[in-house]
């Protein structure tokens, strides 16, 4: 067995079949890394046969002293089951990587170890999860652990909405919660419109602070990624959100003067009584809520007459899937849902396109605690997602040595 340099295109063949393929372990991944001070090369396994059996895209940065990390984004595109035959990789893998001055190898494979409910009730497990786990960790890989949260590279929970069934089954089965914010989002004049050219300025404007990558990472995606790449945009129809903010408004002021009619009819029983007076009250704070909007939409109207966009999504298509590749909203406008009504239209267009699943990425692996991240599993867990959880992120020590004094004197 041997560890042999390929080519790009030798490269993206074997990957293009194989079982753990995914966008990051491509050659376009490999290019758009390469303009933001990462280099990359792209290694084989090749056995005593002379055949290949495994292949990695490889992208490092020169961090000390010319010593360098590298990172296989999604892991090796290897079979991790047999035992002695990944010893013998990961030895092979550390002569070859640890003459070029690498310290560290982080991989992260893109294997399954559960699928789950959107309640994270486990409906099916890779019965190989706990032997590959195992055999890395003879080999030399340090487990970094199933954390529930994130790791240093690439989410470990992804929630993915499954696209073989008609479209009325698959909004059925969202909680009640997210049908609503779909349809409050809808009457209140959201628009979700595909961008027709690959300017991104404005999606950027919605992401920049969030994913903290410069204008020109985008650019390249598109660039690299061509027409697998889309972006949606989630509009304000400033005359229909005016409408919409008026007829809400004057709706609910009909309704609050029933309830206080109600409240203060003494025939009622005490009983009824509060309970009319704590809807009086849910009725007080919807009225000021929608008295703002009616002036903000009044405003709007004025000054963006032809709408404004209000939230951007980017998608990479890869492998007969969609993935989220980021989005973002103008936060003021975030109780108008519109990321929610995105999913949607994505939903749609991609259930005629004959696309399999979506993947919303990253959530957080706690399903029943409250935690800082809850928000963004309701945001994704309330379309009925099944969520895939991967077996997590591995180290080896190429170089002890330089390792440990990198850590010692040269980690910043």
């Amino acid at each position: 067995m041997k560890i042999v340099k390929l080519s790009s295109s030798q490269f993206d063949r074997f990957a293009s079949t194989h079982k753990y393929r995914n966008y990051f372990q491509s050659s376009m991944y490999a290019n758009v890394m390469s303009r933001f001070g990462y280099q990359h090369q792209f290694i084989g396994i090749v056995n005593d046969s002379n055949k290949l059996i495994g292949a990695s895209l490889i992208i490092y940065k020169e961090v000390w002293m010319k010593n360098k990390i590298a990172y296989a984004p999604r892991g090796l595109l290897y079979s991790y089951e047999d035992e002695r035959e990944l010893e013998e990789v990961v030895e092979k893998l550390q002569k070859t990587l640890g003459k070029q001055n690498f310290m560290l190898l982080r991989i992260d494979p893109y294997i399954p170890l559960t699928i789950r409910d959107s309640e994270g009730n486990i409906m099916n497990f890779n019965n190989q999860g706990t032997t590959i786990i195992d055999n890395l960790k003879r080999a030399g890989f340090k487990y970094k652990g199933k954390t529930l949260y994130f790791e240093t590279e690439k989410p470990r929970w992804e929630a993915l909405i499954l696209l073989q069934r008609d479209v009325r089954e698959v909004f059925a089965r969202f909680d009640k919660r997210t049908r609503n914010k779909i349809r409050r989002a809808s009457s209140s004049g959201i628009e979700i419109e595909k961008a027709s050219t690959k300017n991104v300025n404005k999606l950027y404007q919605f992401v920049a602070k969030k994913d903290k990558k410069p204008l020109s990472f985008y650019k390249e995606i598109f660039n690299r990624f061509e027409d697998d790449v889309e972006v949606y945009y989630a509009k304000i129809n400033t005359e229909t959100f005016l409408i919409n903010s008026r007829r809400n408004y004057e709706k609910e002021l009909e309704y609050n003067d029933i309830l206080a009619s109600k409240v203060q009819d003494l025939s009622l029983d005490p009983k009824e009584r509060e309970s009319n007076l704590n809807k009086k009250m849910e009725s007080d704070k919807l009225i000021t809520a929608y008295k703002n909007s009616l002036l903000r939409s009044t405003d709007l109207l004025k000054s963006n007459p032809d709408g404004i966009i209000i939230a951007a999504t980017m998608i990479i298509k890869y492998d007969n899937a969609a993935y989220i590749f980021t989005e973002g909203q103008d936060e003021s406008y975030s109780y108008l849902n519109p990321l929610y009504l995105t999913k949607w239209k994505l939903i749609n267009d991609y259930t005629e396109q004959g696309i399999k699943y979506i993947n919303l990425n990253a959530i957080c692996g706690e399903f029943e605690k409250k935690t800082p991240y809850s928000g963004l599993n309701e945001a994704k867990l309330g379309f009925n997602t099944a969520v895939t959880e991967y077996i997590g992120e591995f180290d080896i020590v190429l170089n002890s040595f330089a390792y440990n004094l990198y850590n010692k004197v040269g980690k910043k």
